[in-house]
């Protein structure tokens, strides 16, 4: 009898970006915790079923701190999916993987206006070529951010025609304007982009952010919740001013 030789099906193996955000713990951690609980208090749902990275770059702690961090961020449901600035000797089997020359992607998803407020997944090449007088590239939704809905954006502005509702989420590179009334969440810069800035028509945002910095509603000018408004970064400080 003659043996058949089979060839094995190859496992693919396939290269992909994911956006997911960096969180920069201070020390103490004791304090940064309740800063951190503060935040996920007053703005619900912000850490759902998003992928967190840890950038502990610069931190002067062992192993032990480092792991009672992690389990302490796994209590307060953050799930962290790797960690960045590590010395090889903090790391071990009981930690996340280490991270490294975490970089903006170039995916982003964009709401369908469909009965099921699904989000459909857009793919945009963008050449790694330097190209002379390039374009900022932008975004422009001319559907309203609903309720549940992410759209993702790190490589430049997004216009919003309409509105943006409570439980919505914008992510930009740039900046961010929103002709109708911003009830979610908007955080503009995302990329390191300090200069950017957050305009929309009606303000009665749940959360404002820009770089990294941010501000919840409870935080903001009374006098200008419902009016339009344009929102920058003054060194590590959210100012924020009425248009016209």
């Amino acid at each position: 009898m003659n043996d058949v030789l089979t060839q094995p099906r190859p496992i693919r193996l396939k290269g992909r970006s994911f956006l997911a955000l960096a969180l920069t713990p201070e020390l103490p951690f004791e304090d940064w915790l309740v800063r951190l609980d503060d935040l996920a208090a007053r703005s619900a749902g912000f850490f759902l079923r998003r992928p967190v990275v840890l950038d502990i770059d610069g931190l002067d702690i062992d192993r032990s701190q480092l792991r009672e961090l992690v389990d302490q961020l796994g209590r307060r449901n953050v799930r962290i999916m790797g960690i960045e600035g590590a010395r090889p000797s903090l790391l071990g089997a009981d930690l996340p993987p280490a991270m490294a020359d975490g970089r903006p992607a170039s995916d982003f998803e964009a709401p369908e206006a469909d009965e099921d407020d699904r989000t459909e997944v857009v793919h945009s090449a963008v050449s790694a070529d330097p190209q002379p007088a390039k374009t900022i590239p932008s975004l422009v939704v001319t559907q309203p951010v609903r309720s549940g809905q992410s759209l993702f954006f790190p490589e430049g502005d997004v216009t919003i025609v309409g509105s943006v509702a409570s439980g919505a989420e914008i992510v930009a590179g740039g900046s961010i304007h929103v002709y109708g009334t911003l009830r979610g969440r908007a955080m503009a810069g995302t990329t390191g982009n300090a200069s950017a800035r957050i305009f929309c028509r009606r303000l009665e945002a749940e959360l404002i952010a820009i770089d990294g910095f941010y501000k919840t509603a409870e935080d903001m000018e009374p006098d200008l919740r419902g009016r339009a408004v344009q929102v920058w970064l003054e060194g590590e400080a959210i100012k924020a001013a009425m248009l016209g």
